[in-house]
């Protein structure tokens, strides 16, 4: 039997986070770089993680009466400049065709960086009557935004995402369905991502370009930043007026409709990357994870151990998503080494002692131990072990966040922190934009959000001294 080298190690994250992340993405197998600027190629591993990630909000989205559709990917120029300030927020990343065949186009195409104005063209031509409401519709798609600066997931020229667009009857429904898309969003990132967020709404200056209100989910990051991770937009009748979405009301009068737009996308796998990797590689929640279990049988060519490890396989492959390495081409240290990085939660290890004396090894790969699992009693025993193990990923990253978020009340002691900043930062905020702007030009921080639990630090703004109109919080962003 031949032994390979162990797996490379990866960059320290507290050497050079940026390299420590890329070795991540590259050496696991999340994802490639593309030939093409500021593409990326996902890779099984990785689509795998993503279609977990996937399914649960399509679950949840079904749950909640939304049914999905598909929207072209080429939209009229026309279309985009009936918002203007939707075309002003879009048109310094969109990518334009200009020519069909050896045709020149007699109105340019962009690729959809997002789809309100396409979607709101087709809604405007659907909805006639109060009874046709509400329409609750999201799209899984590609999109994209001509990046300057790139990274995998995290920020690509193109990325996967699933867009929701609906219309409502009222004002108080849209504002509703807005506030349990972002409560959904936060279900899927702390209760099965195991990534604590703070919610709240975004500054004017930082809402989406069309917008009436954009909520937020922010998330820090290992090294302190914050990553949007996902977006929840209320647009009152801005988009209905721009495209003609009317309706008949139950007062025999026409309306505007009101409507939402909300998404997350791939980004969240370079959040979870970020929040939950080590110096290791990967540690993936058991939840969201493409394996959650991998046996490693060692001394395969004694006695019956191929046998048991064939069976503890048929055991538990209808129950966990596992799988069997019997690989005789690699060393038992090769394989540790190389389902580590890949952050398989558990994986199950045993020879003929352990098989003799009744128990299963179980090494937890968030912690780095091992533990005795009964082996008649294995199911239930590895599902609390997975149970627990996503339980205290989230609490983890819980406590690491809370430790990184401060209190100021003095802009120069704000300012010096900044120089070297570790996370978030509370601080009262007058409201003003040009507040918002000298904050960013003197310490490089942006307001993530209004806290939807908003305290009071002080009365004063931080930045001006002017009447505080809200508490936020501010970190420097991904």
């Amino acid at each position: 039997m031949s032994k390979k080298k162990f797996v490379k190690a990866v960059t320290s994250r507290d050497d050079d986070f940026a390299q420590w992340y890329t070795d991540v993405v590259l050496k696991t197998g999340l994802a490639d770089y593309a030939p093409v600027k500021g593409c990326m190629v996902i890779r099984p591993y990785g689509f795998a993680l993503w279609e977990n990630i996937k399914n649960i909000a399509d679950g949840k989205f079904k749950e909640t009466g939304h049914q999905n559709a598909y929207f072209p990917l080429l939209i009229p120029e026309n279309f985009l400049r009936k918002e203007a300030e939707h075309f002003e927020g879009f048109s310094p990343e969109v990518l334009w065709v200009t020519q069909g065949g050896d045709k020149e186009l007699t109105e340019r195409l962009l690729i959809r960086p997002t789809s309100e104005t396409m979607i709101c063209t087709m809604y405007a031509k659907w909805i006639q009557s109060y009874r046709d409401l509400p329409v609750l519709m999201n799209q899984w798609c590609n999109v994209v935004r001509w990046e300057k600066t790139t990274r995998p997931f995290l920020r690509t020229s193109e990325f996967l995402w699933q867009e929701g667009h609906t219309v409502h009857e009222t004002k108080k429904e849209a504002e509703e369905e807005t506030l349990r898309m972002l409560e959904i969003y936060r279900q899927i990132a702390e209760e099965n991502m195991a990534m604590p967020v703070i919610l709240g709404r975004k500054s004017e200056k930082e809402k989406f370009a069309g917008a009436d209100k954009t909520y937020t989910m922010e998330a820090m990051m290992y090294d302190g930043k914050a990553l949007q991770a996902g977006t929840s937009h209320y647009l009152a009748e801005n988009f209905s007026k721009m495209f003609g979405i009317t309706f008949l009301g139950r007062d025999g009068q026409e309306h505007y409709g009101w409507s939402t737009s909300w998404g997350v996308s791939t980004r969240l796998i370079g959040g979870l990357i970020m929040v939950h990797g080590d110096d290791r590689g990967l540690r993936i929640p058991p939840k969201v994870a493409p394996t959650q279990v991998v046996i490693v049988p060692i001394g395969l060519e004694k006695g019956n151990i191929g046998e048991k490890a064939d069976e503890i396989y048929a055991r538990l492959k209808d129950k966990f998503r596992v799988k069997l390495d019997t690989r005789e081409e690699y060393s038992i240290g090769w394989k540790f080494n190389e389902w580590e990085m890949k952050g398989i939660p558990v994986r199950l290890e045993f020879g003929n002692k352990e098989l003799s004396e009744g128990y299963i090894t179980a090494f937890r790969r968030d912690k780095l131990e091992k533990i005795k699992l009964s082996f008649n009693n294995l199911e239930q025993e590895l599902e609390d072990l997975l149970n627990t193990i996503q339980n205290d990923m989230y609490n983890d990253a819980k406590e690491r966040m809370e430790s990184k978020i401060y209190k100021f009340d003095d802009y120069y002691k704000l300012k010096e922190w900044s120089k070297d900043s570790n996370g978030f930062a509370k601080i009262m905020w007058s409201g003003d934009m040009e507040d918002e702007e000298k904050l960013r030009e003197d310490t490089g921080l942006t307001i993530r959000c209004i806290p939807f639990d908003e305290e009071k630090i002080s009365d004063k703004c931080i930045i001006s001294g002017k009447d505080a109109k809200h508490m936020v919080y501010v970190a420097k962003a991904y």
